[in-house]
């Protein structure tokens, strides 16, 4: 069988490059065609050689069309508006996507989940095995626990990042509140400062943090009188994400069109 070809949207990022890189040490697949935006140091240059990973003979372009046209299965980790866009024309191109990229408002998701109606779409805040049973375990003990249980989510990443509360974190504030069977958007204390007055019983608080090159570090906690249960999950390279991601894409070529989740790929009831 032939090798899956891969294109990657987001060459020059950090996910991209790291990305390049794990299509190059997993069989059964190839980096085929590789863009970055307009006017990026990167264009014209070979992807393998920008990601360090070595010649692959394959040069970086603008041309997010031709990326897709060249491609059997996308990974994009950009920034939701180009994402969006992108999605149009993979959607015209009946090619699969696979997505990580955070800070979606719920329209751009509602976008995705339509897009998956004539391809396939799986988009995740986060590619991570371990996180994504970081998330299955906190909707099952938010279901467990009642409201005594105060919801807190700490996150940490690196000082590039431009989103907060992080996709994971706030995956995992959804996944909380629907163990308890209501909306993440009735309940979320996005951030807090000044006189906040007494915590509201229910409330689903998020805490972020950004400095250095942290890659990710998550906690969920679950607070009552006398007591504290944390679960946490502390990344220590991008290459899990990476990892996830060709994982995600070569699962997609068994898969009709539909829209989803990690859950989905790794056979997490959810």
């Amino acid at each position: 069988m032939a090798d899956m070809k891969i294109g990657i949207i987001g060459a020059g990022g950090r996910m991209g490059q790291a990305c390049i890189h794990q299509i190059i040490e997993t069989d059964g697949c190839a980096v085929v065609a590789a863009s970055d935006i307009s006017g990026s140091p990167l264009i014209g240059q070979d992807a393998g050689d920008a990601a360090g990973a070595g010649t692959l003979g394959v040069a970086v372009t603008d041309d997010v069309a031709a990326v897709i046209a060249a491609s059997d299965t996308i990974i994009e980790f950009t920034l939701p508006k180009p994402t969006i866009e992108h999605v149009a024309l993979t959607v015209d191109a009946g090619v699969a996507h696979i997505i990580g990229t955070t800070g979606m408002t719920a329209e751009q998701e509602a976008a995705l989940r339509a897009a998956g109606e004539k391809t396939v779409i799986m988009h995740a805040p986060n590619m991570s095995l371990a996180v994504n049973l970081l998330i299955a375990l906190t909707k099952q003990v938010a279901a467990t626990l009642n409201d005594d249980f105060d919801i807190e989510i700490f996150e940490m990443h690196h000082k590039h990042k431009v989103d907060a509360p992080s996709g994971t974190a706030v995956g995992i504030g959804r996944a909380a509140a629907e163990g308890r069977g209501v909306h993440i958007d009735d309940v979320a204390r996005w951030a807090q400062h000044g006189i906040t007055g007494e915590r509201k019983r229910g409330d689903i608080g998020f805490a972020s943090l950004r400095g250095g090159n942290v890659v990710g570090d998550h906690t969920v906690t679950f607070a009552v009188e006398n007591e504290r249960l944390e679960i946490s999950h502390k990344a220590q390279s991008r290459q899990i994400f990476a990892r996830g991601a060709v994982h995600a894409a070569l699962w997609s070529a068994r898969q009709k069109p539909g829209f989803y989740t990690m859950f989905d790929v790794l056979g997490i009831d959810s």
